[in-house]
């Protein structure tokens, strides 16, 4: 019975705010186990600019359609469809992933996705052209995007008490970043993903990284070489990928065309395949009396090439 009534106050909300295109939305508090459909059918929210549903119960924020028939392929709408949205709050949820869609709402300035169950950020998010703020505090994260940062909209992040994370990319330097309780010891068998050391510090990669060069490294892989060669025939010069297909290329490295691992910190080259990881340690560059004692978290600058890892330099 109880149930009954939140789902009726819910849809009543819900369509308050269609009938009289509220821009506010609040959902907190209300028990919600699954994104409410009625956001996203019809028409009526799409000019809805924040949205509120902190302390919900939410798992994912996708909402998949069934098959009318076995030729139909799956059909879905997520948060992403709102497309003027500017703020985003889904903290304390139970969240382990965010939205493939999220980086299409071009104006959300602020995400706060707080004490869920998330282990990566989308790269996608990188994409998202007026983000100012973004927190992930309290998750599980063990690594950010190589982009993140990289938009000079973006000025504040927050993602302390992720004790799985220990390297911050330095396009992060010199922003607003809130990173205590990061980087306690970690069993190496607690998580499975590419690594790289220096001195006592491990740093865990995203799990799109097929391999991590070194100075020594003389020529790049071949995979990465025909990625960059792509890139830079149809990209730059044509602008257009949309004539490439899975057929002429695995779904995955199409993936990585059109929104690659990353742009290298030092020339913005981008990179598909390998990455040349460089560490500063917090302790020796200024912002260290900030966090003394509270985080052992490093930057890390991505680079494309062996002469960009030797002559990149976070803190000339």
């Amino acid at each position: 019975m109880w149930c009954l009534v939140m789902a009726s106050e819910l849809c009543k909300t819900i369509s308050e705010a269609k009938l009289e295109r509220h821009k506010n939305l609040f959902l907190n508090y209300r028990n919600l186990h699954h994104f409410p459909l009625e956001l996203l059918k019809d028409e009526g929210l799409q000019y809805l600019e924040r949205l509120y549903m902190k302390r919900n119960s939410l798992t994912t924020l996708v909402l998949y359609f069934p098959l009318i028939s076995c030729f139909e392929v799956h059909s879905h709408a997520e948060v992403g469809d709102l497309r003027e949205l500017q703020t985003l709050d889904i903290s304390t949820n139970r969240l382990m992933t965010l939205p493939e869609r999220l980086h299409m709402c071009l104006s959300l300035q602020y995400l706060t996705a707080d004490r869920n169950h998330l282990w990566s950020v989308p790269r996608h998010l990188c994409q998202l052209p007026s983000l100012n703020e973004l927190s992930m505090a309290g998750n599980r994260l063990a690594f950010l995007p190589l982009d993140l940062g990289r938009s000079r909209e973006l000025q504040y992040v927050y993602v302390d008490n992720n004790i799985h994370l220990k390297g911050l990319p330095s396009y992060l330097y010199n922003k607003v970043i809130g990173c205590s309780g990061c980087g306690s010891p970690i069993q190496v068998s607690e998580v499975k993903l590419l690594s790289f050391s220096s001195g006592q510090l491990t740093v865990f990669l995203p799990a799109e990284v097929k391999s991590i060069g070194t100075e020594t490294d003389h020529v790049l892989p071949l995979q990465e070489l025909a990625m960059r060669t792509l890139y830079n025939t149809y990209y730059r010069f044509l602008k257009d990928l949309n004539f490439l297909t899975p057929i002429s290329l695995p779904k995955s490295l199409l993936e990585l065309l059109h929104c690659p691992l990353g742009h290298c910190h030092r020339c913005s080259q981008p990179m598909f395949t390998i990455v040349y990881p460089k560490l500063f340690p917090l302790r020796e560059t200024p912002m260290a009396g900030l966090h003394q004692g509270r985080t052992t978290v490093s930057f890390v600058a991505y680079c494309c090439s062996t002469q960009c890892l030797q002559t990149f330099d976070l803190l000339s």
